[in-house]
C-alpha cells in the first residue's frame, strides 16, 4: 500500500509539472498552481521514498482529487472556442440593441 501511495504521488506530481510547462491555453495563475502543487506532490513522494525510515504516516487519498481537477481544468481551457462569423456578430449586436430599448 505504501509503494502504491508513493507511486501515485510521484505520478501526480510529474503530470502537474508537465501541465505547468505548457504555456498555450492556460492563465499564469493556473500554471503556477500546477507548478506549486506538482512540486509539492513530487517532493513528498521523494521524501517518503528516500528519506522516510519507517513509523507511522498519513495517507490522504482525498489529495488525489486535486490532480484530477487540475487535469480537467487543463483540457477544458485548451479546447478552442468557436469564432463568431460576421452574421453572428451582427445578430448579437442587434439583440443587445433591442434589449436596451
Amino acid at each position: 500500500m505504501f509503494d502504491w501511495y508513493v507511486g501515485l504521488l510521484a505520478i501526480s506530481g510529474v503530470v502537474m509539472l508537465a501541465m505547468a510547462a505548457v504555456k498555450n491555453g492556460q492563465s499564469t495563475g493556473s500554471r503556477s498552481m500546477n507548478a506549486i502543487f506538482g512540486a509539492g506532490f513530487l517532493g513528498y513522494a521523494g521524501y517518503l521514498a528516500f528519506l522516510f525510515d519507517g513509523g507511522s504516516y498519513l495517507i490522504f487519498f482525498q489529495a488525489f482529487l486535486l490532480p484530477v481537477m487540475m487535469v480537467v481544468n487543463f483540457f477544458r481551457n485548451r479546447t478552442p472556442r468557436p469564432k463568431l462569423t460576421e452574421t453572428q456578430k451582427a445578430w448579437r449586436e442587434y439583440q443587445s440593441s433591442e434589449q436596451q430599448r
